[in-house]
This record gives C-alpha cells, structure tokens and sequence, in this order.
C-alpha cells in the first residue's frame, strides 16, 4: 500500500507540473526530461483526457459552434485521430533527430508531446461550457480562444523539441518541419501497404473461389 500510494503521489505531482511547463516552457520542458520532473504515466493521462475533452467537445457543445450529425459519429475515428498525430510526431521526430544530432529519446519526445497538450484540454473544457452561455453573434470569443489554445499548443511543442533536443530556434523549426514531412511519408507507406495487402488478400479469396467453383 505504501508503495502505491508512492506511485500515486508521484504521478498526481508530475501530473500537476504540466500546469507549471504551460506557462514556463523553456524551464519546464528542460526540468520535465533532464530533471525528471515529469512522468510517462501523467502524459497517457493527459493523452487520455484530451481525447475524452474531443469527444466531449464535438457532442456537448452548443448546435451554433459545432455541427455534427450523431448518426454517423464514430468515437474510434475521434481517438485515432488524436492518437495517430502524437504516435507518428514521436516516432518520426525521434527517426529524423537521431541523425541531427538530437538528444531526446523516444519516450521523452512523448512526454513532452503529451504535456503540450494541457492548454489545449482546458480551454477546450472552458469552450464546451462557454458555447452553452453565450449567442452566436458573441461567438468572436468562442473562436479566438480555440485559436488562442491551437498557437498555445503549437507554440509548446516547439519549445518541448527544442529543449528536449538542446536545439537553436532554427534548428527546431527545420526538425519540426523535417518531422511533418516524415510524418506524411510515413502515412503515404501505410496507405500504399495496406492497398497492397487488400489487393492480396482480394486476390486470395476470388483464387479460392475459382477453386471451390471448379470442383463444385
């Protein structure tokens, strides 16, 4: 029990820094990887919540600021679409900075992906409950502070690469785009196998029924 409540303990405090890293970033960040001040367990937390926050923010809020017909809303493609762009950063970031030089190490590129993310989980929960108190004609705030969390957002990550790398600026945006190219080569690589093994696969099956067809 001891142990346990150890554990706990530990998460709830770097769980609660990422509050610190969203206001200090270059601090934060550096302290989150080389300090330790940061876990693996409050970054799938906050990887968690922030796609329950997505789901939450496509079927609670108000009609006026996000359209969606529930009868074809798929809560996987909502997971899979938070969850696909933090796993292909990760990996194609560490594959792209092992060959510049980078510092970071897979799952400390996670960690910090993951921590970027806390402004952008709470200001979507103020959104979901401000949509419900304010017209469509005050909808100006509604959207610059989804904007304002995007940039915030946006703005950390920048700041995880480049302290968890010990990056310049340039260096970090020259990764950082390097990185998005590598995401979509790795996405144009799945598409092309997963044609592939579907065509293989179709193949297999009418083989088999020509088969089955022929000594029926």
């Amino acid at each position: 029990m001891k142990i346990d409540k150890a554990w706990f303990n530990h998460v709830g405090k770097t769980l609660k820094y990422s509050l610190y890293v969203s206001t200090h970033p270059l601090d934060g960040f550096w302290d989150l990887t080389h300090e330790g001040r940061g876990s693996i367990a409050a970054a799938n937390i906050i990887l968690i919540v922030m796609v329950i926050t997505e789901i939450m923010r496509l079927t609670l809020t108000s009609f006026q600021f996000v359209t969606i017909n529930m009868e074809y809303f798929n809560a996987i493609i909502v997971v899979l679409r938070i969850l696909l762009p933090v796993f292909l950063w990760t990996v194609a970031n560490w594959s792209l900075t092992t060959l510049m030089d980078g510092k970071g190490k897979m799952h400390e590129i996670y960690m910090a992906v993951c921590y970027a993310l806390t402004p952008y989980v709470i200001i979507n929960v103020i959104l979901i409950v401000l949509s419900q108190i304010i017209t469509f004609e005050e909808g100006a705030i509604y959207w610059v502070l989804g904007g304002f969390a995007m940039v915030w957002t946006g703005l950390l990550i920048l700041s995880a690469m480049m302290m968890v790398h010990d990056y310049s600026i340039i260096k970090t945006l020259l990764s950082s785009l390097l990185t998005i190219v590598g995401m979509g080569v790795m996405v144009f690589i799945f598409v092309i196998f997963f044609s592939l093994v579907s065509d293989a696969i179709a193949y297999f099956i009418s083989l088999y029924k020509e088969i089955l067809f022929r000594l029926i």
